[in-house]
């Protein structure tokens, strides 16, 4: 069996996401700030009326940041009822994947907290981290979320 998944970049390491959790791929934007909230919820967007929660996900990671540019993306998911945006530095493309190709986690991988990761997925001579973005957010920051 085959699956799709969508390949980003956070500091030139690959990443991925199942395609059935993107509700869709969008250009970095104007985002406004929200006061009170985590420091890697960066404020929020209205895309098409729909006002939409926007997340660093290197923040959210605690990976070194920097600044965006042409290449950074905002990757749309659902999370419960609500719309969520997660900011990467670029989605690079989308593969096909058998799975065979499909690994389970080690144990630790690069400081990422192993419960955020779905799984490694190994294509050609990449390996790339499957992360699961419902898990990226504990259900106190979910319901924070939901309330923007």
């Amino acid at each position: 069996m085959l699956n799709q998944i969508v390949i980003f970049k956070l500091n030139n390491e690959e990443f991925c996401v199942d395609i059935m959790q993107v509700l869709e791929i969008i250009r970095m934007q104007n985002i406004t700030k929200v006061p009170d909230v985590p420091d890697f919820v960066e404020g929020i967007i209205n895309l098409r009326g729909t006002v939409i929660p926007i997340i660093d996900l290197k923040k959210r990671l605690k990976l070194k940041l920097v600044d965006y540019d042409d290449d950074t993306r905002i990757i749309i998911i659902k999370i419960g009822n609500k719309s969520v945006g997660f900011i990467v530095d670029s989605v690079t493309e989308v593969l096909h994947v058998d799975n065979d190709s499909i690994k389970e986690a080690p144990d630790f991988i690069a400081g990422i907290g192993k419960e955020y990761i779905e799984s490694v997925v190994s294509y050609d001579d990449r390996l790339i981290i499957n992360l699961n973005l419902n898990r990226v957010l504990t259900e106190s920051e979910k319901k924070e979320i939901e309330e923007m």
